[in-house]
């Protein structure tokens, strides 16, 4: 991305005063999240506010999958550049990156963009600015993928162990991209679950694994409707979690035919939609 800023890591310093009963308090310095607002631009006009853990590459990938998955653009030829903006004021520095879509896209403009313009780190489709825009316009999936049961037992130790900023804080949701042979191919931390879905579906944009029919999408936290929607985008037929599943995600996985798989943990799981997929041999 041209103008990258420097700055910006996932965590930094905090100031503790730790109150134990029975023990006298104490002070220390502590590793916390970093959170921060990044700003989109299309075109040089403000588009949305996205609430994120920053960092170079991320904020990049970010913008790149939330249009994705908002269904803006459709591929990664959509997008012809994703930039630092010059002329920024000192609290916007690192906290703005402006999109310029391809020519045959240049008539779409930031209010066809149906929110509110704020995506809190929690989330997202809170901010849809009617029922209707919360729609999932994508093919349902299709795909021959099958993986092993065993396999699907051992992603979430292989997700916690690449969760470098996790480690430092306690403080992040992480997803994952892993093959049929559970062989990670892309991790992405954030304080926002969905905003690290975005994050790695905007790496798999970018690296020409989209649609993703081959690939299984790990996360580690619950799944809820919008995980499912950036999935269904995405095209990717297998979603597992470490915690649970909302009723309108289980609902989503039925109609787009997305294999749904929660509470994934130790050597059982749940799966709520389409075990097909998950081979028990």
């Amino acid at each position: 991305m041209d103008g990258e800023a420097p700055r910006q890591t996932a965590v930094t310093a905090a100031e503790v005063l730790r109150l134990v009963e029975g023990e006298r308090p104490n002070r220390f310095s502590d590793t916390v999240a970093v959170e921060e607002p990044l700003e989109v631009r299309l075109g040089g006009k403000p588009a949305t506010v996205i609430m994120r853990t920053p960092s170079p590459a991320g904020d990049a990938e970010l913008a790149r999958g939330f249009l994705f998955t908002e269904g803006l653009i459709t591929s990664a030829d959509d997008i012809a550049e994703i930039r630092r903006p010059e002329g920024l004021k000192p609290e916007e520095v690192g906290n703005v990156v402006d999109v310029t879509l391809a020519p045959r896209l240049v008539q779409l403009r930031p209010r066809s963009v149906e929110r509110n313009f704020y995506a809190t780190s929690s989330c997202g489709v809170c901010g849809k600015a009617s029922l209707q825009a919360i729609e999932v316009h994508a093919a349902r999936v299709t795909s021959d993928l099958r993986v092993a049961r065993a396999v699907l037992l051992e992603l979430p130790e292989r997700l916690r162990m690449a969760q470098a900023a996790f480690d430092l804080t306690g403080g992040l949701h992480a997803a994952a991209l892993f093959d049929a042979a559970g062989t990670l191919l892309a991790l992405r931390e954030d304080v926002g679950r969905h905003n690290a879905v975005d994050k790695l579906v905007g790496w798999a944009l970018q690296a020409g694994h989209v649609p993703a029919s081959r690939l299984v999408l790990m996360v580690s936290g619950r799944t809820s409707f919008e995980i499912l929607q950036k999935a269904a985008m995405a095209g990717i037929p297998l979603l597992c979690a470490v915690s649970a599943p909302s009723s309108l995600a289980i609902s989503l996985a039925d109609r787009m035919g997305i294999t749904l798989v929660g509470f994934l943990r130790g050597q059982s799981m749940n799966v709520y939609a389409h075990p097909g997929r998950i081979e028990h041999a």
